[in-house]
């Protein structure tokens, strides 16, 4: 499979590099010493709440490539304000992890992230982003996101949520003293 790996990778970033998508570059010397590590560059879409602003995705391979789906996650100085990214770079889209499919690409999944933060009406953080953030893996692949519309959740540790979930309801329906 590394070999087919590698293939696909090969292929994959002679198409980005020839027909990147807008407002995404890929950095050329993130890949002269690995093929399954790419930084790629990107700028807010013009008329959108990011017009301007720079960001730099990360993503890795395994060697199960393009069964396993890439890890990827934004990275750097500028991480993006949005629901769906938390202040760690991590980002919950479906299609990272449960609808990946091997017809997906490094390319498509560029295009679902430009169309995420250009759909965004207000720049704010997941609800959860503190608690995520500090109790989370290092690898996004590892966490078992919850998807639901425009709302995200995510489960590192589903009983521990589940019993802080329910004190906080049990405080909030109490009558105050």
């Amino acid at each position: 499979t590394r070999v087919s790996a590698g293939k696909r990778l090969q292929k994959e970033l002679m198409a980005l590099q020839s027909d990147p998508p807008p407002g995404m570059t890929l950095n050329e010397r993130s890949v002269q010493n690995t093929i399954t590590e790419w930084f790629i560059d990107m700028e807010g879409a013009s008329g959108t709440l990011y017009e301007g602003e720079k960001f730099q995705l990360l993503f890795k391979f395994s060697n199960r490539y393009p069964f396993d789906s890439p890890q990827v996650m934004f990275t750097g100085e500028n991480i993006p304000v949005h629901p769906h990214v938390y202040s760690n770079g991590h980002i919950c889209l479906s299609i990272l992890t449960e609808d990946w499919s091997p017809a997906l690409s490094v390319q498509s999944v560029c295009l679902s992230i430009i169309s995420m933060l250009s759909s965004c009406k207000e720049k704010r953080r997941p609800p959860d982003n503190s608690f995520y953030v500090r109790t989370c893996n290092k690898n996004p692949k590892k966490t078992k996101w919850w998807y639901h519309g425009e709302s995200v959740c995510f489960k590192c540790n589903q009983q521990w949520w589940m019993k802080y979930t329910n004190q906080v309801l049990e405080l909030k329906s109490r009558p105050p003293r």
